[in-house]
Formats: C-alpha cells, structure tokens, sequence
C-alpha cells in the first residue's frame, strides 16, 4: 500500500491539497512503514491544474492524507480507488502512524457551493 501525504514545506502536512505539489510517500508493507520519499510535481501536474488525470506519481497511491481539499478532487479521488484523509495533524509521519493503527484524528470533505452532481 502507498499512501501519500500533502508537505508544501516537505515538513508539516498542507492544506489545500489541489495547489499542492510536495507529497511524501509512504510505502506500508505488513501495516508497517517499509520506505518513505518526496515527490515533488511539476506545477501542470498538480491536482489544481490537472482535472482530469491524476498525476503520474501518484497513481499508485491508495490514500491522500492532507490538510484540506474540496469536494472535487475528493470525489476523483474516490473514483480512482483512492481514499481521501482529511486530518488537523501536522506532523507527516505521526498522521500515517496513526492512521495504520486506526487512530487518526480526522476531518469530514467541506462541501462547496459549486459542487456538481455525480452519479455513480
């Protein structure tokens, strides 16, 4: 499983995870962290910028834990196969500890005014 973690600043978790372009990725093999590296994407590539695909780097991944995003890219998130993790944690590595023990603290998708209907 990978998961990877919005880090703007490549220390604390970001907000806004669409203009984000700093992902660290934690590879988890048997519940526990095996690897973990910085991806960083060029500006297209960003989820703000890019509304259709997901970035290359990111494909692999199985979960987006972030600061904040919108109900958008959540919702592509979710058709990819990806779960969206919105969490007040700032510290990465304490957020993806917590999150394979099942203990994060987490935060519900902030639904906008201007989100479109989607019917699966």
């Amino acid at each position: 499983m990978q998961i990877a973690v919005t880090s703007q600043n490549r220390r604390n978790i970001s907000e806004h995870a669409g203009k984000c372009r700093n992902f660290w990725i934690f590879q988890i093999d048997e519940g526990a962290v095996a690897n973990k590296f910085m991806v960083e994407l060029p500006l297209e590539q960003s989820f703000h910028n890019n509304h259709h695909d997901l970035p290359k780097a990111l494909v692999n991944i199985n979960v987006l834990i972030t600061g904040s995003m919108g109900n958008g890219l959540h919702q592509r998130l979710m058709q990819n196969g990806i779960l969206s993790v919105i969490t007040l944690e700032e510290n990465p590595d304490a957020a993806v500890l917590a999150f394979l023990k099942n203990n994060l603290d987490v935060q519900s998708i902030v639904q906008s005014n201007h989100c479109h209907a989607h019917h699966h």
